[in-house]
């Protein structure tokens, strides 16, 4: 870009500007008028993406928000005759909104890429409105399941997100808004399981302020469904400041002699050019090959965790937390346990860390293993904000992949030779161990993102991130079954 700005910056235009062609502006297009914006301002979109960054996160905190409860709310509604088959039906209820997500996440990208992102971010946003709260009133074990699965059916915005992330800001600021994406999502599914165990049958914990009498104490699980609704609320609010990015171009070209538009003449190119619609999406090589390495990536993140739960014999552990929980029976279901391992790769962590040496843990106490989640987790949130994007901004994305690929071997290979340590060389070596690891898939994870994005035309971006969300989860959920194997 800065050969061409001072190349159409000298006075004569005359060489330059017929290599640039001369960029093309639609008044009523919002994708065309922030393309305008973001040339004129050179400052980060601090506004864009807080909202962003909270709509993210609201929409993340339904999904595990139900786990804290769901043993007590299907035992509650009565469904199951026997206490041992209450973790048989909880497991239906759980999968029942990935299952949804699953089937609608390439639809949904097909509906960002035609008619905009923003009523995708607020579809979804409503869907959480709506169907959380229900969910919290369920008075029957179908009506659980239903809600839930059309929240999962509605929930579209997982791949759109990320391609309004790069839209919405400056190219140099690409890296570091798909990095906040993705914290804002884990900040959400672990404040969600916070408000779902904390808000729970509040007549029950909190009897000073709930009475039993009122519709807490009829419906024990409506409090912490109606405060994530009502965060949605604000996020939905939040999206009034959000533009839309999409170009729809409805009226006549405006010529326009600065060359601030030039990327988007290119980017309308391109886009007439990759015609075809999603099928095109398969015939992309550049798309195809940055998906697989993805799924390969997020098949051996999950299988890693399965082995270490696995060849560390984790289940007792397991088994002896998750009792103390009271769903010690949902363990019957093995992809419960499969999900668990996927979701909750900290717990996996906390639960080698804390195990005996004798079965090749650390022998550390819950004070131990809290300072290490603490620190790795504030010093990827540096690493995020301030590292990151400097790195990213100084290797191309395929020579990163392959280094953090080549650093993670090792890495990898480290974690049975701690128990040998002690003291402070010991939480030394765990601390650096999991900042890195967690700073290894934060990075794979954002480049993949972005390769992505730059393989597709804005008019299929939304869909090729909708196909790579679904040929993830399928690797991730075959993941458990070749860790097992092995």
């Amino acid at each position: 870009m800065g050969d061409d700005a001072s190349g159409s910056g000298g006075g004569g235009a005359g060489a330059a500007e017929p290599l640039l062609k001369r960029a093309r502006y639609h008044p009523s297009c919002p994708g065309c008028r922030v393309d305008r914006r973001k040339e004129e301002s050179e400052g980060f979109p601090f506004t864009e993406l807080s909202c962003l960054w909270l709509v993210t996160i609201c929409s993340s905190l339904p999904i595990q928000s139900l786990f804290p409860f769901l043993y007590f709310m299907i035992r509650d509604l009565h469904v199951a005759k026997e206490e041992e088959d209450i973790g048989f039906y909880a497991g239906f209820v759980g999968a029942s909104y990935m299952l949804g997500r699953a089937l609608t996440s390439v639809l949904w990208g097909v509906v960002a890429d035609k008619h905009g992102r923003k009523p995708v971010l607020v579809i979804t946003l409503f869907s959480v409105v709506i169907f959380n709260t229900l969910f919290g009133l369920s008075s029957s074990y179908w009506m659980a399941l239903t809600t839930r699965g059309l929240l999962g059916l509605l929930s579209g915005m997982l791949g759109p997100v990320k391609a309004y992330a790069t839209e919405v800001c400056r190219k140099e600021h690409g890296h570091l808004a798909l990095s906040l994406i993705s914290s804002s999502r884990g900040i959400g599914l672990i404040v969600g399981q916070a408000i779902g165990g904390y808000l729970a049958q509040p007549a029950d914990k909190y009897p000073d302020i709930f009475s039993v009498n009122s519709i807490f104490g009829r419906f024990p699980y409506f409090l912490p469904c109606l405060s994530i609704s009502l965060l949605a609320v604000v996020a939905l609010v939040a999206c009034f400041w959000l533009p839309e990015t999409l170009h729809i171009h409805t009226e006549d070209t405006i010529l326009d002699n600065s060359t601030e538009d030039v990327e988007q003449t290119i980017s309308d190119t391109n886009a007439e050019q990759n015609g075809g619609g999603c099928l095109s999406l398969f015939t992309n090589w550049a798309l195809m090959s940055a998906i697989t390495v993805y799924c390969i990536f997020s098949l051996q993140d999950v299988a890693y965790a399965e082995v270490m739960c696995v060849s560390f014999l984790f289940l007792p552990y397991i088994s002896l937390v998750v009792s103390h929980l009271n769903i010690l029976t949902c363990l019957h279901s093995h992809l419960l346990l499969d999900f668990i391992l996927e979701r909750h790769k900290l717990q996996v962590f906390s639960l080698w860390a804390v195990s005996d040496r004798k079965y090749g843990g650390l022998s550390f106490s819950s004070q131990d293993v809290g300072s290490v989640l603490s620190i790795s987790g504030l010093l990827l949130l540096i690493y995020q904000i301030l590292i990151y994007p400097s790195v990213a901004k100084s290797i191309d994305p395929i020579t990163l992949v392959r280094r953090v690929a080549l650093l993670t071997v090792p890495l990898l290979s480290s974690y049975p030779f701690m128990p040998a340590l002690s003291g402070f060389i010991l939480q030394l070596a765990v601390n650096c161990a999991s900042f890195l690891k967690n700073s290894f898939s934060v990075t794979t994870m954002t480049v993949f993102s972005i390769l992505i994005n730059d393989a597709v035309s804005q008019d299929l971006r939304a869909s090729a991130n909708g196909l790579s969300i679904t040929l993830m989860s399928i690797f991730k959920t075959i993941a458990p079954a070749v860790a097992g194997v092995m």
